[in-house]
């Protein structure tokens, strides 16, 4: 049965101190081995941090010159081995876990749905989140479209995690504020990523603290960063915002994991000096 929490208009249950959330950066390549020790890597190195939640980025398990190389190795919901390394990584270190994206089965033959997964921290699926908006963008020879291997999802979604309320989002979504504020008040945006290097110097940045500024939360972005092994460069610089618009950790390239607090008295200090979300008129 898929679990997928629609936004609801709810007062986000807020963390009473401040807990330690880590987003995790990496180079994905075709081998889905090789990632995925790669991955479980990172994941302890966050854990040991003290992260009580841990998000890995878009397309972990797999980047490759096939757009194909997803669809074959899609699973269907609560069977296969991307899902249950994920399940248990959130069980062996008790961490809540959101599964950047995993490759699911669609309604198409020939298709995957781009889904996020959330496991808690006893390895149970928690939420999960089909990529809505898919990323169209030619310039020159540089050409994407992920309509061609991808069926979008229609549904937002948020939960309740040891960092609060917590909203769901992948990618290209990014670009669509109208997204975030169906999801209510939130604590925390987790928005895994594989942003190109061209998109991503021009708007990454901006576009993440403008969803933090707007929506008055913190934003957590882990993304794919560096040269992978099919020649293509993602732009990286996975970070932490806070709900005024400030870059707490990034990491600009290569593998590694950026850790922050997330302060449920800076979420109140925010919005009481600026109580932008209780002057809204429209929407």
């Amino acid at each position: 049965m898929t679990i997928t929490k629609p936004a609801e208009s709810v007062e986000a249950a807020l963390p009473e101190a401040p807990v330690r959330i880590a987003a995790v950066q990496t180079v994905s390549g075709p081998d889905v081995d090789a990632n995925l020790k790669a991955v479980d890597a990172l994941i302890a190195e966050a854990a040991a941090e003290g992260a009580c939640l841990v998000a890995l980025p878009e397309y972990f398990p797999l980047i490759s010159s096939d757009e194909m190389a997803k669809v074959r190795i899609r699973e269907a919901e609560g069977e296969g081995p991307l899902q249950s390394f994920l399940a248990d990584a959130a069980r062996r270190h008790g961490i809540w876990l959101v599964g950047g994206t995993v490759p699911l089965q669609a309604e198409v033959q020939n298709k995957v749905r781009n889904s996020t997964l959330v496991f808690d921290a006893q390895g149970r699926l928690a939420a999960r989140y089909d990529k809505i908006h898919l990323f169209g963008f030619q310039r020159a020879e540089e050409r994407y479209d992920e309509a061609a291997t991808i069926e979008p999802g229609s549904t937002p979604c948020c939960f309740d995690s040891p960092a609060g309320r917590t909203g769901l989002s992948v990618c290209y979504d990014l670009r669509f504020p109208e997204l975030f504020r169906a999801m209510g008040e939130l604590d925390l945006i987790v928005l895994p990523a594989a942003f190109t290097y061209t998109t991503g110097r021009a708007h990454w940045e901006v576009l993440l603290r403008a969803r933090a500024i707007e929506n008055q939360c913190y934003v957590m972005a882990p993304a794919q960063g560096g040269r992978h092994p099919n020649g293509r460069v993602t732009w990286g610089h996975s970070m932490i915002i806070d709900p005024w618009g400030e870059v707490l950790a990034c990491r600009e390239v290569g593998e590694g994991v950026v850790v922050s607090e997330l302060d449920p008295a800076r979420i109140a200090a925010v919005r009481e000096s600026l109580p932008a979300l209780r002057h809204r008129r429209l929407g």
